[in-house]
């Protein structure tokens, strides 16, 4: 039975998924989740995950939330090449030991950024605010510091030599902000070289097609919202 993969390009977990079973040739069926007409909130849908997030996973009678999770059930379940996540004691630390922190770091200032620039204008209705992006960005640039000097350093990928799952967590959640026109590798030749590495490690045809719905986030200002879903994705960002 092919496995089920219930993804929204819009969301970086669910890219990162997505180009990881594509680039290791993984069977499974593409199951979109329309985040913003609310389709992670029906009932149909908490069948498979009670916690009505995506992405979420279906093994037969076996689901998984929580991407994390999943890319190991994958990597695990379909015997992907070691690098990925090696099994070698101290480069398999290394990989947890960044997934471990992305949560709180590159992820949360990320995601911050993209709300601030694009989804609080967009469904809360308030005018862009300058002064909070600028924050937004301080906060970003402040863990992509120690994302460069505790991680990275002077390795061509966070685990050594070769690509891992830490790689590619990490560059699907540094195009979330990217996304808004900023250029955070500008700046930053080690972190740019670094992202050509990871590009070209899992093919850029593939990294494009991944991304191309957040790059060209500009389309969601034409994208219908009902008022129901308008103001639950309004409280949603309200509590963020």
């Amino acid at each position: 039975m092919v496995i089920e993969l219930y993804l929204d390009l819009l969301s970086q977990p669910c890219r990162a998924l997505f180009i990881f079973a594509k680039k290791n040739n993984i069977p499974f069926e593409f199951k979109h989740v329309d985040l913003l007409k609310g389709q992670h909130s029906s009932e149909e849908f908490g069948k498979v995950n009670v916690l009505k997030k995506v992405p979420a996973l279906k093994d037969g009678d076996f689901t998984l939330a929580e991407s994390i999770a999943i890319l190991l059930y994958l990597s695990r379940k379909f015997n992907t090449p070691d690098h990925w996540y090696p099994s070698d004691l101290q480069k398999r630390a290394r990989v947890d030991e960044y997934l471990s922190w992305q949560h709180t770091a590159i992820r949360e200032k990320g995601c911050q950024v993209f709300l601030t620039k694009v989804l609080v204008p967009f469904i809360i209705g308030q005018p862009f605010l300058p002064e909070k992006f600028e924050e937004a960005i301080k906060e970003l640039n402040s863990v992509l510091k120690q994302f460069e000097e505790k991680f990275l350093q002077d390795k061509l990928f966070i685990a050594g030599s070769e690509i891992s799952l830490a790689d590619l967590v990490a560059i699907v959640e540094l195009m979330q902000p990217v996304a808004t026109g900023y250029n955070l590798f500008e700046k930053r030749p080690k972190l740019a070289e670094w992202r050509s590495r990871v590009e070209e490690a899992v093919g850029k045809m593939l990294f494009q097609q991944a991304h191309e719905m957040i790059m060209n986030v500009e389309n969601l200002s034409t994208t219908p919202l009902s008022p129901e879903l308008r103001e639950q994705l309004k409280q949603q960002l309200l509590k963020h």
